[in-house]
């Protein structure tokens, strides 16, 4: 029996040991080595075989088998061919594994030929739309086969393990629970290789998922392991070692990951495996020591397991990925987690530290990387640890929320909101209470930045969440809402958290994120490869040459020189240049420093980094460190064949600090190298590199294409799932979201309340007597029972007057104000998040939203809230939209109640549900006790709500991860590509997992000397063989979080300085190129013992309006706490900075010259908010830490500290003064308490060297550049209004080009006064009469205005003219004394021409007799154009007896009258008034239906008809009840025994069993009870009725008679009323079958005008028929027959609605009909008919319910005289030139009859048509222009049957003879057009001509032959 199953029996196993194949680690190699003619064995017995070719295993694989092992190996399809050619016996061994030879069975050689190859455009095309449903996307392989998997094994770990995550295959592949072992085995071996990715967690969890459920595992090892025993072929026995291995390292990974649930079938696996172990081992095959303890290791741990699931403590799986530990290494940092741990929180046990060894060398690299993971990990935790403990001690306090801790931020009641989908996983929306927190400056404030820190916990930090601050957004910190990411453990307890489990959370400031990647690189770093460990850890001063120099290494420096020609000939000299390659380790060959630009220092540090493995350079301020170092990029770029010696692409790697610095860095390196550049930092601002960023470089089209099949293939998979996830997953934590945003609506919470408290709910206060009013506005009730609704607001209206108002008003516009318009300043909490955020993983911030704008969730609010706390939307506070005439709420109660619902919604308790059930009315709840209740109800929601969404929670996050892995698997194709890789720390330290893939050679570390070790460490791989640090130690340091760590353990000294300090050769830059020499005297020799300055700085010009270059100010001003941020600021230093800072721009310095420095951020926006924008724009404000690297012209430095206790904080560290003081190129002023400074050693010395120089005091001496002997000292910012110009006090007295002096104060800007602008009085004579220019003197003079009497010479008149303007040219104002044609005068002045059209109103008649005013010019146009619309009220009294509301004009003349505009005030049958206009029959009423029982109210529309209630009837008491329905009759008598009850006043009642209480009181309401209106009320056994439709009541007898009567006069159907008030009686269960009765028949006649669903359904098709079969119509017509069609495609349709149609479709038709008769008439007649038709037309489209019987005889009556006058006209057309004269006269009179404006009355109708039928014999109705006697006297003549006769286009008859079909073409004599046609059709312009002989049809017709309607045909017959 042949094999069906080739991929699970690839490789059969031959019991004969020389046939078995080959071993799996010789398999690939042999096939190989292969040639073309394999050996016979290969072919899989040539025998079976006999008729087939010799060579057919070369045959190439058949296409389909080809396509599923490309899709299955994500090769690249276009090297098919070339795979092929390379490895031809790859065919044959398919072949002997049964595999092709399967597929050509299955498939079929032509099939395979047939097939489309994989390559095709539309798979590429499938890839480009990464969106596309899972359906779409390329077809994966089903089964994973031998040689499939054998391919596989030779790829990388990482492709591995995508491949086999993606492939559906691999699920299919374990299922089988018998497998051969030789397939077994290599799958073993893929599985473990894919295990070993460090890259790809996600898949590996995937792909162990599958394993851990399958066959495989449960079945198929089992039985393998088992079958070891017996195995009787010693070579097969010894390979088992080696599978045993890959066994127990696939069990180690299961039960790492998946302790919980695979922990019973690894379990029996390892009970079975020491049996087997001990058989081989007996039969003499060696076992490995390493395997054996492989096995105890993992025989512990589910030993371990085992035992904790007897005690039911091991419930979860831990998803985490374990790795196997070294011997011995339990206890060492490499398995220390993370995280704080549980007794570090609480107990406070200090760990076990080493100091940072910075003096000597370490013992061993394990105690190195020891120390730097300890202490690394101690700076994060202690703050939190010291915090927490020192929190819990603390709990007990009342002022906690007050007080303020030194090491943590604390946030109360903080909830976890909802999940929110991010592109990096699953974030949470956190939010806090932000009442502590009031005076927070978020956009300033270091809190909750982006990868800090959280711990939460609700239980006193027993159990606790870890989290890290994943999205910022100011506006919402605010609102007290953050986004944070959880780590893995944390998420696992997630499942549990509810939106109102309050936590409180705890945040430490580090920068937690580059804590972890650091840490965990540290914790995998292998000892042996960490490099240069000789130098770094055991100190050796000896430097070598990198190791890639060792074979010597010749170097191109060509490059180097910016501008060899400018060197002259002394070039060409140069050794080295005319022999441009030299030995860079020969120094005497290199180029000199002149040519190279360099100084003596720079050359030095250039040779030295390119010939040393461990390169230091150290740059003091301004010395070129920058400049070397791109030198030494751009030497090694144009040297790269030195280096990059292997196949494989090395990048250099350029680290550093900050993302300013890393933009400066690869802008110089781009300028010499344009491509192949990667950045990795944060938000570039350069816009060059913004091409070279992550992101950008993967949305390249060239890049996708180009990536691995196993990748692309991935990335669909995956983006469907995401995608998938993520829209259920919204939708929910929308939901939740919304949930603590307001009240929910009652009817979404129904689910979770019981049956007896809805009930209750929805009934409502029914003894409430101020309910019932409330009621009428459809309240919300969760609103209403909340105290939140109408009712509760009504009653403060009247309280809250005016006044109350005004001020909530102005409390709302208070929150929203913003700043003025000051000067930007970069905010250090969004520096701090700029380095921290790389680009690649940076939020998308959604745009801000606008208020009133809904979005999605907007619309999910609306929805579900009944109230809402946001201040956008439309939501109000009693959930009802404000409509005119309903009450409005007063801001400021609006204010109240929203802050009630977020307190009441932050509370935690809730109502037990014992108590809950013990509830009947919940309305007797008091308010506490209800929002108890809610907050119960409320919490099952999200309960339920979470439920529902935690799996795709789970989905999303998994994808997610898959998702983060393959972007690191895009990237490191991305950055092995690279020549140059540019990363800040940050990013180094989170790509640190592809650093060590990419194994970049040289890596070049700038500002080396601020990064700590560890960082500087894990950035190194063991590949790198060369490294350059750059930075200068006695700047800034390392910035660590604990300062004893700092200074007791050296954390804060950094790899670069260590290195200095024990002695490893480094090249310090000894000429600084730019300070003026006047500056660096402060940094040497009290910092630099010899710092040289180069020749550049001292040709510097002096600072303008100073008398000297540099200056400190002292002084004694107390500095000013800022309460959130420990900062300071100094308000005196501000003042004074900001003053002299606009000083300087008075002395035209660009504000680009000049950067303020402070040492403090509550320095920095002190300044802020005295620098409008207006005067400071360009000025840079920084604070000093973050202007490192930077530089300016002028420095103006605030040092800020000034106390009584000599507090100068970070000011004492020499590092932070050196760089303060070394920013500034020319000019340096600095503000400060120097006599407290001199405390400090080094300010001591400073401050001497100043004084010596006499550049420090207590006043700055400005000079005036005008008036050089003129000085002001300044001491304080009031000082500087003595020079309110920026020169001194002294008057300008510049005369300016106009002649007067400048005005202002003396200023050294603008000195040649172009800009100055003049504003003294112009007074230069503009004209020969000498007058002067009256505008101000800097305005251009304007020609002169001065008005003066003139003679105009074209009139004579006297005129005042402009003095500039001449008579000839000025237009005479005089009245124009000229008489127009029509005799009234000329109304234009007289220099203008004569008006064209007379404006005088005259009157005149109009066309329709009215009288009217219109202009004169106009009379004449208007018999031509009589376009001039009477207003003339019309007079005409209207059908239903009101006047006509129209004008003449309105009206058509009378034609049409306006519909009537009163109202109808008719009673509808529902008991309403009409609302309509009055029109005849009323329409359906619109109203909301009134009726209600007491289960529901109807909701529908009044005119439409009530669904009935099918509850029980509720009528019942302990003596009737009702069994019946609530609509159907009741079928049980009234009981008339007394109530037994007592009213609230404990009086009885007065009411009957069963009804409800009457609210009156015979005793206490005696006089309204007793109230004579039927007759019985007074007497004393007396009982009564209260109508709960308004609440009157009556006495019991009487309203029986009264409910019950039926008179005989009464023929209107509608419901009782009050006797009272007149109010309908519809809602009252002891006069139900009354009621009842009456509805019944109200909606037996809303049925009738309704119509039954099967009449409507009828006339709708029978009018659309009836509207398809109107040609005419749809023709002539198309739009209106459109909106007809539309209106009977509606729903909802009535008979009336269809009535109204049909008429409109009967009008359209008759006017279609008419405009098709146009064409008979005469073409000058046209036009004037066509208008009427129109106007029809137009009255026609209006909209109306229905047409009244005034508009329909108005409409009968106009289309009657249009059907008259086109009847005429066609009549007077066809009798043309054959009319008599007095004929002719009679139409006309009858034509002026027709055509006459006013409305056709019943009398001209009769004259017309008495005139029409006096016509007929002189003008028949054929046209044919003979009598009727004589056309039958000539039809009989000719002696043809009907349907012979027929007419040419104009009329003119003739006749066919014979058959009467036309059979050939001729031309009528009358007018030469066609006639007659071809092959027995007419032509397409003749008719057939009926006037005649009558005839319906043609008589050869097709209706003619197949109905045979003739007569005659019938006769023959």
């Amino acid at each position: 029996m042949e094999d069906r199953r080739p991929y699970l029996e690839a490789r059969p196993r031959n019991p004969h040991p020389n046939h078995r194949g080959p071993a799996d680690g010789e398999l690939l190699p042999r096939a190989r080595n292969q040639t073309n003619n394999p050996p016979a064995s290969a072919l899989g017995g040539g025998a079976s075989h006999p008729g087939r070719h010799p060579r057919a295993n070369n045959h190439p694989v058949p296409y389909q088998q080809r396509d599923e092992r490309f899709r299955a190996m994500g090769r690249n399809p276009h090297q098919g061919r070339r795979n092929q050619e390379e490895h031809p016996s790859d065919e044959a061994r398919g072949q002997r594994h049964g595999q092709e030879s399967d597929s050509r069975r299955r498939n079929g050689n032509v099939e395979g030929r047939n097939r489309r190859p994989l390559w095709s455009n539309e798979n590429f095309q499938q890839w480009r739309t990464p969106h596309q449903k899972p359906a779409e996307q390329p077809q994966q392989v089903k089964k994973l086969g031998y040689k499939f998997l054998e391919n596989l094994l030779q790829k990388d770990p990482s492709e591995v393990v995508i491949t086999l995550a993606t492939s559906v295959g691999l699920k299919e592949l374990l299922s089988h629970s018998s497998m051969k072992p030789n397939l077994l085995e290599l799958i073993c071996q893929v599985l473990r290789k894919a295990c070993s990715s460090k890259m790809d967690r996600q898949s590996i969890l995937h792909v162990l998922g599958i394993l851990k459920s399958s066959e495989f595992l449960k079945v198929c090892l089992p039985t393998y392991v088992v079958g070891m025993i017996t195995e009787p072929i010693s070579d097969v026995r010894n390979q088992y070692p080696e599978h045993i291995s890959n066994i127990i390292s696939l069990l180690q990974d299961l039960v790492s990951v998946f302790p919980a649930s695979s922990v019973q079938e690894t379990s029996m696996l390892i009970s079975l495996l020491p049996a087997s172990l001990n058989a081989l081992r007996a039969s003499g095959v060696d076992i490995e020591e390493e395997t054996e303890k492989n096995l105890e290791k993992v025989q512990t741990i589910i030993e371990h397991l085992q035992e904790k699931r007897r005690e039911g403590t091991l419930r979860t799986d831990t998803y985490t990925l374990v790795q196997p530990e070294a011997e011995g290494q339990a206890e060492s940092y490499r398995s220390m987690p993370i995280y704080p741990t549980y007794n570090e929180v609480h107990l406070d046990e200090r760990p076990f530290l080493r100091p940072n060894i910075i003096s000597g060398k370490y013992d061993s690299t394990a105690v190195y990387l020891d120390t730097h993971f300890r202490l690394l990990r101690e700076d994060f935790v202690r703050p939190l640890r010291e915090g927490i403990l020192e929190l819990l001690q603390s709990f007990e306090d009342q002022g906690l929320r007050k007080r303020k801790f030194d090491d943590i931020r604390i946030y109360f009641d903080t909830r976890i909101i909802t999940p929110v989908c991010s592109s990096s996983g699953i974030v949470y929306k956190v939010q806090f209470d932000t009442k502590p927190l009031k005076f927070v400056r978020w956009q300033n404030s270091k809190r909750l930045l982006y990868g800090s820190l959280v711990c939460m916990s609700k239980d006193n930090f027993e159990t606790f969440l870890f989290a890290t601050v994943s999205n910022r957004e100011q506006e919402e910190l605010c609102r007290g809402i953050v986004q944070l990411s959880f780590n893995e453990q944390s998420q696992q307890l997630l499942a549990d958290v509810q939106p109102s489990d309050s936590f409180l959370m705890v945040e430490t400031t580090a920068y937690f994120e580059a804590y972890r990647h650091v840490l965990e690189g540290l914790q995998e770093v292998r000892e042996e490869d960490v490099p240069f460990q000789r130098n770094i850890v055991q100190c050796d001063s000896h430097v070598k040459e990198p190791r890639y120099l060792e074979m010597g290494g010749r170097y191109d420096f060509s490059p180097l020189i910016e501008s060899p020609s400018a060197a002259g000939e002394s070039l060409r000299t140069v050794e080295g240049f005319r022999h441009p390659r030299v030995n860079v380790l020969d120094l005497s060959q290199w180029p000199s420093k002149e040519i190279l630009k360099l100084d003596d220092s720079q050359m030095e540090a250039l040779q030295f980094a390119l010939t040393r493995e461990l390169a230091i350079i150290q740059g003091p301020p301004g010395t070129g460190k920058t400049y070397v170092g791109l030198k030494i990029v751009q030497a090694l770029l144009t040297n790269k064949s030195v280096w990059q010696v292997s196949p494989q692409k090395f990048p250099i790697l350029v680290v550093c600090y900050t993302n300013h610095a890393l933009d400066q860095f690869l802008e110089g390196i781009y300028k010499c190298q344009k491509t192949s550049i990667v950045r990795v930092g944060g938000r570039s601002n350069s816009e060059i590199l913004k091409q070279f960023t992550l992101r950008e470089l993967r949305n390249k089209r060239e890049f996708r294409h180009n990536l691995p099949m196993h990748l692309r293939r991935a990335y669909m998979s995956i983006v469907t799932e995401m995608k998938e996830s993520e829209q259920e997953l919204h939708e929910g934590a929308q939901t939740l979201e919304c949930t603590m945003r307001g009240v929910i609506r009652a009817q979404h919470l129904e689910k979770y309340i019981s049956p007896q408290h809805w009930q209750s709910l929805m009934s409502g206060p029914m003894q409430d007597s101020e309910w019932l009013c409330f009621q009428q506005r459809r309240p919300s009730m969760m609103l209403e029972w909340l105290g939140l609704g109408v009712s509760s607001f009504t009653q403060n209206v009247a309280s809250a007057g005016p006044e109350n108002t005004a001020q909530a008003e102005g409390e709302e516009e208070e929150e929203g104000e913003e700043e003025g318009s000051l000067i930007e300043i970069a905010e250090e909490a969004d520096l701090i998040q700029a380095d921290r955020v790389i680009e690649e993983e940076e939020v998308v911030r959604p745009r801000r939203r606008k208020k009133g704008e809904n979005g999605p969730d907007q619309e999910l609010a609306k929805l579900l809230l009944a109230m809402r706390l946001d201040q956008y939307g439309p939501g109000t506070a009693a959930g009802q939209e404000q409509a005119a005439g309903e009450w409005k709420i007063q801001p400021s109660h609006k204010k109240k109640m929203k802050k009630k619902v977020k307190v009441e919604l932050r509370k935690l308790n809730t109502m037990a549900e014992a108590e809950a059930r013990e509830i009947r009315d919940v309305w007797q709840l008091d308010l506490n006790s209800r929002w108890q209740l809610y907050r119960m109800w409320l919490q099952m929601y999200q309960a339920d709500t979470r439920r529902k969404i935690l799996g795709y929670e789970r989905q999303y996050r998994a994808s997610a991860e898959k998702m983060a892995e393959l972007r690191l698997q895009e990237d490191l194709h991305i950055l092995k590509d690279a020549q140059v890789v540019g990363m800040t720390t940050t990013g180094a330290a989170k790509y640190r997992q592809i650093l060590q893939k990419v194994e970049p050679r040289i890596v070049i570390i700038e500002e080396a000397a601020e990064i700590l070790e560890a960082h500087t460490i894990a950035t190194l791989s063991k590949a790198c063989q060369h490294l350059i640090l750059i930075g200068d130690h006695q700047q800034l340091r390392p910035s660590a979080n604990v300062y004893d760590l700092a200074k007791n353990f050296n954390l804060e000294v950094s790899l670069f300085e260590r290195l200095v300090k024990v002695n490893i050769p480094y090249v310090r830059l000894n000429y600084q190129h730019r300070m003026r020499p006047e500056i660096a005297r402060l940094l040497t020799p009290h910092i630099y013992q010899d710092l040289e300055n180069h020749p550049s700085v001292l040709k510097y010009e002096k600072i303008k309006g100073v008398s000297s270059n540099l200056f400190f100010v002292e002084h004694n001003f107390p500095e000013q706490e800022i309460q959130e941020g420990r900062s300071h600021q100094n308000q005196h230093e501000a003042h004074f900075v900001v003053e002299l800072c606009k000083y300087f721009l008075c002395q035209e310095y660009l504000p680009s010259q000049i950067t303020i420095l402070t040492t403090y951020t509550g320095q920095l926006f002190c300044l802020r908010k005295l620098m409008p924008a207006k005067t400071f724009a360009g000025i840079k404000v920084h604070v000093v830490d973050k202007y490192q690297g930077e530089e300016n012209d002028i420095i103006l430095l605030s040092l800020v500290r000034s106390n009584q206790e000599g507090k100068v904080g970070f000011l004492q560290i020499p590092n932070r003064i050196c760089v303060a003081l070394s920013r500034a190129k020319k000019g340096m002023y600095c503000i400060g308490n120097m006599q407290m400074l001199a405390k400090v050693p080094l300010w001591s010395r400073i401050i001497h060297t100043l004084r010596e120089n006499h550049q420090i005091g207590p006043t700055l001496q400005l000079c005036c550049q005008n008036h050089p002997d003129t000085h002001t000292l300044v001491s304080s910012a009031s000082d500087f209004h003595k020079v309110p110009e920026g020169g001194c006090s002294l008057p300008c007295e510049f005369r300016l080009g106009c002649g007067h002096v400048c005005t202002r104060a003396c200023h050294p800007y603008d000195s040649s006064h172009k800009e100055f602008q003049c504003m003294k009085p112009c007074q230069k004579v503009i004209c020969p009469d000498g007058h002067r220019c009256p505008d101000v003197c800097f305005q251009k003079c304007e020609p002169c205005q001065v008005k003066v009497p003139k003679t105009i010479p074209q009139c004579g008149h006297e005129q005042m003219v402009p003095c500039s303007i001449s008579a000839l040219d000025f237009c005479c104002q005089e009245p124009c004394p000229k008489v127009l044609r029509c005799g009234h005068k000329c109304s234009n002045p007289c220099g203008e021409v004569c008006v064209q059209l007379c404006p005088e109103m005259v009157t005149v008649e109009l066309k329709c007799g009215h009288s009217q005013q219109v202009k004169c010019g106009n009379v004449e146009g208007l018999q031509y154009d009589p376009s001039v619309k009477c207003t003339t009220k019309c007079s005409t009294i209207l059908d239903c007896g009101h006047p006509c509301p129209g004008s003449c004009h309105t009206c058509f003349e009378g034609r049409f009258h306006e519909r009537c505009q009163q109202p109808c005030k008719r009673l509808l049958i529902c008991s309403h008034k009409c609302q309509e206009p009055c029109i005849g029959e009323c329409p359906p009423c619109q109203r909301t239906c009134q009726n209600r029982c007491v289960h529901s109210q109807c909701k529908k529309k009044c005119g439409e008809l009530c669904s009935p209630c099918v509850e029980p009837c509720a009528w019942r008491c302990q003596h009737y009840q009702c069994t019946k329905l609530c609509s159907e009759p009741c079928n049980r008598p009234p009981c008339y025994v007394p109530c037994t009850e007592l009213l609230a006043c404990g009086h009885p009642c007065i009411g009957l069993c069963g009804e409800p209480c009457p609210k009156k009181c015979r005793v206490c309401h005696q006089e309204e009870v007793t109230q004579i209106f039927f007759g019985f009320e007074d007497e004393p056994d007396a009982r009564f009725v209260q109508l709960e439709d308004c609440s009157h009541i009556f006495e019991v007898q009487a309203l029986d008679r009264y409910m019950n009567e039926q008179k005989d006069d009464e023929v209107a159907i509608r419901l009782k009323v009050c006797p009272i008030c007149q109010v309908p009686i519809r809602k009252n269960l002891r006069y139900g079958a009354s009621i009842k009765q009456r509805l019944e028949e109200i909606e037996m006649v809303k049925e009738k005008i309704q119509g039954s669903a099967g009449e409507i359904a009828a006339s709708q098709e029978r009018l659309k028929s009836l509207l398809d079969g109107k040609h005419l119509l749809w023709q002539l017509l198309p739009e209106d027959v459109l909106m007809l069609m539309e209106k009977l495609a509606q729903k909802n349709l009535s008979l009336r609605d269809l009535g109204l149609v049909e008429n409109y479709i009967s009008f359209y038709d008759h006017l279609a009909s008419l405009r098709d008769s146009l064409k008979k008439i005469h073409v000058f007649e046209q036009h004037r008919v066509r208008t009427r038709l129109n106007q029809v037309q137009e009255w026609l489209a209006k909209k109306r319910l229905s047409f009244s019987s005034q508009e329909l005889s108005d409409l009968e009556g106009e289309i009657q005289r249009l059907t008259y006058l086109v009847n005429l006209l066609i009549r007077c057309k066809m009798a043309e030139g054959k009319m008599k004269e007095g004929v002719a006269e009679e139409v006309h009179s009858i034509q002026n009859l027709l055509e006459k404006t006013s409305k056709f009355t019943q009398e001209d109708e009769q004259l017309v048509q008495k005139k029409m039928d006096a016509l007929k014999a002189s003008l028949p109705c054929s046209g044919l222009g003979i009598s009727d006697e004589e056309r039958v006297q000539i039809v009989k003549a000719m002696g043809v049957p009907r349907g012979h006769w027929f007419k040419c286009p104009n009329g003119h008859i003739y006749v066919i003879t014979e058959c009467g079909g036309a059979t050939e073409r001729s031309t009528c004599p009358d007018c030469q057009e066609v006639i007659g046609g071809e092959n027995h059709t007419l032509e397409r312009s003749n008719q057939l001509a009926s006037e005649m002989d009558g005839a319906q049809h043609p008589a050869w017709s097709d209706t003619a032959n197949n109905l045979m309607n003739f007569e005659e045909i019938q006769r023959l017959i």
